[in-house]
């Protein structure tokens, strides 16, 4: 469905859609306002603040209460009154081994985590809408170069065809014309259906229904062309110091040792305290005690729950040693393909420099005149067209691999 529908985009014309054109930084700003998995995410950091309000409260005590329902010796239903019989109690758990203190330190935890869960869905996403933005604005680059030359190569082809019809050019001709025309609108239609996907996922990031237009100045673009020696040490330092998911995994081992610690803590009984009256049952009349109660720990000694927690203690720990090594891939892959893709520009940068444009206006001016034959000016504009659409290619590869590189160290390089 969505291949038909860019063919039909591309046959019938561009749809009228509410658009605007903004900057990146604009993006960004209605992004960081609206986008509906920032604003569900951050739910989970308030869910887990309010895990740690609950930590930190203490078991509500205990009240009993024992009235008489009857008194055979004086044949009386609820005898409560002062020659009656009642009893009150109350009892409040008290925790030992630093049971309700490491419970506390692990809800804080979590809740550090939640945070960080939440910064590094905003790196992520924020790479998702910057790579958007600009495989749109470099797609739309390449689209505005195709549709120039198909709108002067229609007007060709209508003037062959009147021409074709009179007896004065072969059929040939039209035909060749009218094959490059098909060409360019294939190619056109591949790059509108990647840009069709990609206005759908900025929509998406923004939470909004209009499509966008980006705009991107050349300082903006050249600051990517800028050259960034690889030191790998200096590379992860900052991604250690920077990367929220980084950081999440020593702080789930951090949560880990806390849990281990609670959980040999909740091993150690806790003690019950509390106080009663007693009207006229006990040894004597209005009887006041003091009770004390605590769990004998023959039996249940919370062993495999120790046993657990130190099992995913030690799991987090080498877990964390693999995205060492992983981060370190990450960071040399990311900068090789930056600085690839940067020297590839760099080496095309002088023709692409050159007035291209002045060419192409020569070549359609001297094969309007006839100077150039039919066959010489189709292979130009086919090779003109490719041209240009490989260098906003080269430039689109430039920016995103730029950014990704910008993402993995979680620090604007560029």
């Amino acid at each position: 469905m969505r291949k038909l529908c860019a063919f039909l985009l591309v046959l019938l014309g561009p749809v009228v859609l509410a658009q605007k054109t903004v900057t990146l930084q604009d993006c960004e700003s209605q992004f960081l306002k609206n986008n509906l998995f920032l604003l569900a995410s951050q739910y989970n950091i308030d869910a887990s603040k309010a895990l740690t309000i609950q930590a930190k409260i203490w078991d509500n005590p205990s009240l009993t209460a024992e009235l008489n329902a009857y008194n055979p010796e004086r044949n009386q239903y609820f005898d409560i009154g002062k020659q009656g019989q009642k009893a009150f109690g109350i009892e409040q758990l008290i925790y030992l081994g630093g049971k309700k203190r490491n419970e506390i330190k692990l809800a804080q935890t979590n809740e550090q985590l939640a945070e960080l869960q939440f910064n590094d869905l905003l790196r992520t996403l924020k790479l998702q809408l910057r790579k958007s933005f600009f495989t749109v604005y470099y797609n739309k680059k390449s689209l505005e170069t195709t549709d120039n030359q198909l709108t002067h190569i229609e007007d060709l082809i209508n003037s062959y065809s009147v021409q074709v019809q009179k007896g004065n050019i072969p059929l040939r001709d039209l035909v060749r014309l009218q094959s490059l025309y098909l060409n360019f609108k294939n190619e056109r239609m591949e790059v509108v259906n990647e840009n069709i996907e990609e206005q759908a996922n900025l929509k998406l990031l923004l939470n909004s229904a209009e499509n966008v237009t980006p705009e991107v100045s050349k300082e903006e673009f050249n600051k990517y062309l800028v050259t960034i020696p690889f030191d790998l040490k200096l590379f992860q330092d900052d991604a250690i110091a920077n990367r929220p998911d980084y950081l999440a995994k020593q702080k789930d081992i951090e949560a880990n040792e806390i849990n281990v610690k609670w959980q040999k803590a909740l091993a150690v009984p806790d003690i019950t305290v509390g106080a009663n009256y007693d009207q006229r049952s006990g040894a004597f009349n209005r009887e006041a005690n003091l009770t004390l109660g605590i769990p004998l720990p023959l039996w249940n000694k919370n062993k495999g729950n120790i046993k657990y927690a130190k099992t995913i203690l030690e799991q987090s720990k080498v877990e964390k040693q693999n995205f060492d090594l992983q981060l370190q891939t990450e960071i040399t892959s990311a900068w090789n393909k930056w600085d690839e893709s940067r020297k590839n520009y760099v080496v095309i940068k002088p023709t692409v420099n050159s007035d291209f444009e002045a060419v192409y206006n020569g070549i359609l001016t001297n094969f309007q005149k006839r100077n150039i034959s039919l066959l010489e000016f189709t292979d130009f504009m086919e090779s003109y067209n490719q041209a240009s659409i490989q260098v906003n290619e080269l430039k689109k590869k430039v920016v995103l691999s730029g950014e990704e590189l910008n993402s993995t160290i979680n620090k604007d390089l560029f």
